[in-house]
């Protein structure tokens, strides 16, 4: 186990290198930069010493030298467009975004299963039908589009939603409030995920159901339920933990337009004004950050399968 643990952490800081390195050269060769669009009135002196003082004007490999050991001290710089140091800024949204990402995927995860489980007993069904055509359009709806039809018909047309925010404006916080801010994003956010945590599920299920151990537990005389919670599921999400497991991360990184459209003030939120605005400390923070989250995250992934398999051994 002690061999396995350090040989993923010297992978994992080795991962983390290669991307933060291949990031900061991509959003370094965009054109423009934040001098232009903080100022964009200045002469092209003023621009270059603007680049100077910044230090943008040294080569890419100084400023990733530059920018690495900061990193290794604990500090990821200043945010160029707001003064603020990139350490505080996420700390200030990361809340805000993993509440919305595990509301949304305890969604998913709970009706997912449910969905799958009873999609698979029910095979070839009416039920079967009409679950796996909900799964097919929870994939296949565009996130944007999905949430604005929630945003017309909740807050618009019935009005008992809000529409935008994490909560409202000169009310005194309480749970309520912020609950009803966060029903529609975690929705929208939970449709795509819950169709295919749905879909591995019911194929995971269909597998298990056919096994002859299932029906060897039936020829011993055990209860339906016994078969299916003590036998049947536990080894049907063996499959389901590795999509949960790889879908933390891409939920982190991908939750920015769920965030722009309800302005939901997280870290995707950040991460699209960050860009806009050229601001590369930020940038770098958040591809830092979530990097970090999915070698972590595929580590307990890996962990979890101990528990669930007593068969898988870490080498």
């Amino acid at each position: 186990m002690t061999r396995y643990i350090v040989n993923r952490l010297v992978q994992s800081i080795v991962l983390i290198a290669f991307v933060s390195m291949l990031t900061f050269v991509l959003i370094h060769s965009a054109p423009g930069g934040p001098a232009v669009l903080l100022a964009p009135d200045m002469s092209k002196e003023q621009i270059e010493r603007a680049r100077k003082d910044l230090g943008l004007d040294d080569p890419i490999p100084v400023q990733y030298a530059r920018w690495a050991g900061l990193v290794v001290r604990g500090n990821l710089g200043k945010s160029y467009s707001q003064g603020l140091p990139v350490t505080d800024l996420l700390a200030r949204r990361l809340p805000e975004t993993l509440e919305l990402v595990f509301t949304g995927l305890a969604l998913a995860v709970i009706a997912g299963v449910i969905i799958g489980i009873v999609s698979a007993r029910k095979q070839y069904s009416w039920t079967d039908k009409v679950l796996t055509g909900f799964s097919f359009f929870g994939m296949s709806v565009p996130v944007f589009w999905f949430g604005l039809m929630l945003i017309i018909f909740f807050s618009i047309n019935l009005k008992i939603l809000p529409s935008a925010g994490s909560y409202t404006l000169g009310v005194p916080a309480s749970i309520l409030d912020r609950l009803a801010h966060l029903i529609l994003p975690a929705v929208v956010l939970a449709t795509a995920n819950l169709a295919q945590i749905a879909r591995y599920t019911r194929s995971s299920m269909l597998e298990v159901l056919n096994s002859d151990y299932l029906r060897t537990a039936r020829a011993k005389g055990l209860r339906e339920r016994a078969v299916m919670n003590r036998h049947a599921l536990r080894n049907a999400l063996i499959p389901i933990v590795t999509v949960v497991g790889l879908m933390i991360p891409r939920l982190v990184s991908g939750v920015a337009i769920t965030e722009s459209v309800f302005a939901w003030p997280g870290m995707g939120s950040l991460a699209v004004d960050s860009a806009v605005q050229r601001d590369y400390p930020v940038v770098m923070g958040i591809t830092l950050m979530v990097s970090v989250l999915v070698v972590v995250t595929n580590f307990l992934t890996d962990l979890s399968y101990l528990f669930l398999d007593p068969r898988v051994k870490l080498k």
